[in-house]
């Protein structure tokens, strides 16, 4: 079982930055590929980016592309996102997830998730 505890999110104007952390409990979070998911109101979760348990793989929504940037930190069970030039459309709740699968295929897809965290609200204003 990982317990999952997102942090970071806040209020910030257009053109700001932000860094999420996800904190994990276990001792097997190096063994995990990590996502990092987001739900605006009145809409669906979508995935905004992953990486590999080795941190040697990351992938993107297109959306965040140049924006955001997803790492890791297996020696403090953590994983960030950096998010950047933060636009109103990125308003939604930030949530990480854990992914106990081996390889990296598949790491935008919600269902491949076995772990979530409660989520961190990020609010962007104009």
């Amino acid at each position: 079982q990982v317990q999952l505890v997102e942090s970071g999110g806040g209020l910030v104007q257009a053109g700001g930055s932000l860094r999420l952390s996800c904190a994990a409990s276990g001792r097997t979070f190096g063994s995990y590929n990590m996502g990092w998911f987001r739900q605006a109101p009145g809409k669906d979760r979508e995935f905004v980016a992953a990486i590999s348990w080795s941190g040697g793989s990351t992938n993107y929504a297109d959306s965040v592309k140049g924006r955001f940037a997803i790492s890791r930190d297996n020696a403090k069970n953590t994983v960030y996102l950096q998010m950047n030039n933060l636009k109103p459309e990125d308003t939604a709740v930030y949530y990480c997830a854990a992914d106990r699968r081996r390889f990296f295929a598949g790491t935008h897809t919600e269902r491949n998730y076995d772990y979530w965290g409660q989520g961190t609200q990020v609010t962007v204003t104009s």
